[in-house]
């Protein structure tokens, strides 16, 4: 794997300038970046707006991760970014070998409901992987935006994930999200019956609006191996329910590279919410331009408010950004 010869950067001034504004005393010395995706061109097509980010191993990532958060020490758990089954193998094994650049940073496993759990197993030992991730599009469900959690993440999986003492990432679906019954209902069954396996819930429980987490997070409580990541949500009191609802200790920062880098953010409305991005029609008001940051600065910008709000100390803030990871993933200190 070639270095960049040139540092891969998105950031504009009003970035910089909103860092230094808002996250700068903020942010810890140490990130461990709990969800972000690396990719190599040959694995998925991508959107236009990707480039010049065509491909991002472990030195792409080095470089664009120095927009959100300059001059911290970092770990990460890269999760490999496919769209066809049949370029998974190689795309976990490719990932693998970005993750291995560096001991405070491991790789995720991306699996098919349709995979041999034995062969998931052979493959997660081969890799050092240290955790699964699934993901609803590969379900026969129809509309996969509504496919019930084993449609993706057969509960044959998670035995593996059991037996190989393995996170699990779940991004789980269902307009109510984490305030589904159904959703509950696997949630709960896979952490009692498997608690060998971690269950990290992506998004802060996917609860981009928060009304979901405040809803469902009650029925999830007294898991041990249950935690959330924060990567991308938007919402101050998705963050905030975590914490006072499952504890600070259940929270892991993640930054989802790439959606970190466009440019907008989550916003909670009715019982759903919608993404403004920097293409929608919504950035001019009677009395100003609004020129939006990048997506991965106004998160963090809400894990802020939601750590200010919930009167954490430093030493919390720190866990949430490494601590609790190197307990998740096993980094030294």
């Amino acid at each position: 794997m070639t270095g960049t010869a040139t540092p891969l950067s998105y950031a504009q001034q009003e970035d910089r300038d909103f860092f230094e504004r808002e996250l700068a005393s903020f942010v810890p010395d140490r990130v461990f970046d709990a969800h972000c995706h690396v990719w190599n061109r040959s694995h998925m097509t991508l959107p236009a707006w990707y480039d010049p980010m065509a491909t991002v191993g472990y030195d792409e990532y080095s470089s664009l991760i120095q927009d959100l958060h300059p001059g911290r020490q970092h770990g990460a758990l890269f999760i490999p970014s496919v769209r066809d089954r049949d370029k998974m193998q190689e795309a976990n094994s490719w990932t693998a070998a970005a993750a291995a650049r560096h001991p405070d940073f491991r790789n995720a496993f991306f699996l098919s409901p349709k995979d041999d759990p034995e062969w998931v197993r052979d493959e997660v030992r081969r890799l050092g992987a240290s955790g699964l991730k699934c993901y609803h599009t590969f379900s026969d469900a129809k509309p996969t935006w509504e496919a019930h959690i084993p449609d993706y993440l057969p509960e044959s999986m998670i035995r593996i994930a059991h037996e190989e003492s393995l996170t699990v990432t779940l991004h789980m679906v269902r307009t109510r999200s984490v305030a589904d019954p159904e959703n509950i209902r696997w949630i709960r069954h896979y952490c009692e019956q498997y608690p060998n396996m971690t269950m990290i819930l992506a998004h802060s429980a996917r609860a981009f609006q928060p009304a979901h987490a405040l809803e469902g997070l009650p029925q999830l409580t007294g898991l041990d191996n249950l935690y959330c990541d924060s990567s991308a949500n938007c919402e101050q009191m998705a963050h905030q329910a975590i914490i006072r609802i499952l504890g600070h200790d259940k929270l892991l920062y993640g930054s989802d590279l790439c959606a970190s880098h466009d440019r907008g953010r989550s916003l909670g409305t009715a019982d759903s919410f919608l993404w403004l991005y920097n293409d929608s029609p919504h950035w001019k008001e009677k009395h100003t331009s609004i020129r939006p940051v990048l997506i991965g600065l106004e998160h963090l910008r809400s894990l802020k408010w939601a750590c200010w709000s919930e009167r954490l100390t430093d030493s919390q803030v720190e866990d949430i950004f490494w601590n609790n990871a190197a307990k998740v993933f096993g980094i030294g200190n």
